[in-house]
């Protein structure tokens, strides 16, 4: 039983780039990770957890094939956001593999990241009062994977990283 506010090709192609999302950026997280070694154990963290939450996705695009409901609010609505922050991804990735940011650039672009519609509903997901069972289970399995702008944040304010405006625009 699938109530679907969209076609099931919109929410296949709206679950690929989800997953597409969360993978690319767990690799600028890595990217930064090999570049920032006084920051080598946060950006490996939130690498991790990144990978973490592509997996939930995933799982919930299998279940869903398999023919449970899929918990729509981990998803941002937009796909034309998701394709164009996936090409913005792809284009930093290429950039810094190359020429790698300052420090201050990187956790710009991450908190950025954070802060977008793709990231963000997924956050939101794991913080409401679960609507599905489903849902629930994927709360428990991300656990502490939580709050990745405010981890951000203290992290660029306890090591004097000034924090600016919209540097991943």
């Amino acid at each position: 039983m699938r109530r679907l506010q969209m076609n099931e090709q919109q929410l296949i192609q709206l679950m690929n780039e989800s997953i597409k999302l969360e993978f690319n950026v767990a690799d600028l997280y890595m990217t930064f990770c090999k570049t920032f070694h006084e920051d080598y154990a946060f950006w490996f963290q939130l690498h991790m957890e990144e990978k973490d939450h592509a997996s939930i996705i995933q799982s919930a695009r299998e279940a869903w094939l398999s023919g449970k409901e899929f918990p729509l609010e981990i998803l941002s609505p937009n796909v034309d956001e998701l394709i164009a922050l996936n090409t913005k991804l792809a284009s930093l990735l290429e950039e810094y593999s190359e020429n790698p940011p300052s420090r201050e650039i990187a956790f710009n672009v991450a908190l950025d990241l954070e802060e977008s519609a793709g990231e963000a509903h997924f956050q939101d997901a794991m913080e409401q009062a679960p609507s599905s069972t489903l849902l629930e289970v994927f709360q428990m399995l991300n656990g502490e994977d939580k709050e990745h702008a405010n981890r951000i944040r203290t992290h660029m304010r306890d090591n004097g990283i000034e924090i600016r405006s919209k540097l991943a625009k």
